[in-house]
């Protein structure tokens, strides 16, 4: 079942048609409290949000999806008009999987819905936590600590480091980073990797000058400088 959270009752119904004619079931909601709602019933296997709504906005109902054991894994699309690059960094680092910007094609969201779903069903499990030196998450709680002090992270900031935990000694591409965090090959968007690095790396303390800069290349998790890196 796919829920769309859409308070335009011509879009939303748009969005309906499109998804049931490819044989998708689906329920739309105007408002985040009929939403939250049916989420009580039933947990849906994925959410296409709008931003603006007449309640909560999108970006209040994705935390709350993030913050609750029984929603956090339920992939979610953010479908708004607006788009600036900081508005796309916003829905993602809370923990949107994709973002459409309106006006979008029909054809592009039924693409986007089910590249989500297939990487969604296509995922392999995860060990429940990862460790480097004094840094540990844990997938289950889905916290991070250092010397046993927990860490706040953004989503995005949460996914990029279980990234890297899971190839340590590793020399990662920025390709490869953009596709495994952010899921697109385009490198225009790959200063959005520095700034995340530059962030985890503040938060982690000392622990993130693991994270070292490989020059023209990406980035590397290691416990001893290599040559060729650039530490920044």
């Amino acid at each position: 079942m796919i829920y769309i959270v859409e308070d335009d009752a011509s879009i939303r119904e748009l969005e309906q048609y499109a998804l049931q004619t490819n044989n998708f079931q689906v329920q739309g909601f105007e408002d985040g409290s009929s939403f939250w709602s049916a989420v009580r019933r039933s947990v849906p296997e994925l959410v296409i949000l709008d931003v603006m709504l007449p309640d909560e906005d999108g970006y209040q109902i994705l935390g709350r999806l993030r913050e609750d054991a029984a929603t956090r894994q339920v992939p979610v699309i953010m479908v708004t008009a607006k788009t600036s690059e900081i508005d796309v960094v916003k829905g993602l680092d809370k923990g949107a999987d994709d973002y459409l910007c309106k006006p979008f094609g029909i054809m592009e969201f039924i693409s986007r819905v089910k590249a989500v779903l297939r990487r969604v069903q296509s995922a392999d499990p995860a060990p429940a936590a990862l460790r480097f030196g004094a840094i540990e998450l844990n997938d289950l709680t889905r916290t991070v600590t250092v010397e046993g002090e927990t860490v706040e992270l953004t989503f995005k900031e949460y996914a990029l480091l279980h990234f890297f935990l899971e190839h340590p000694e590793e020399v990662l591409a920025r390709e490869r980073i953009m596709k495994a965090v952010w899921d697109t090959d385009d490198l225009l968007e790959s200063r959005t990797i520095d700034m995340h690095v530059r962030t985890l790396r503040q938060k982690l303390g000392e622990a993130g000058e693991s994270i070292r800069t490989v020059r023209k290349v990406g980035y590397k998790l290691s416990a001893r400088g290599t040559e060729g890196t650039d530490e920044t």
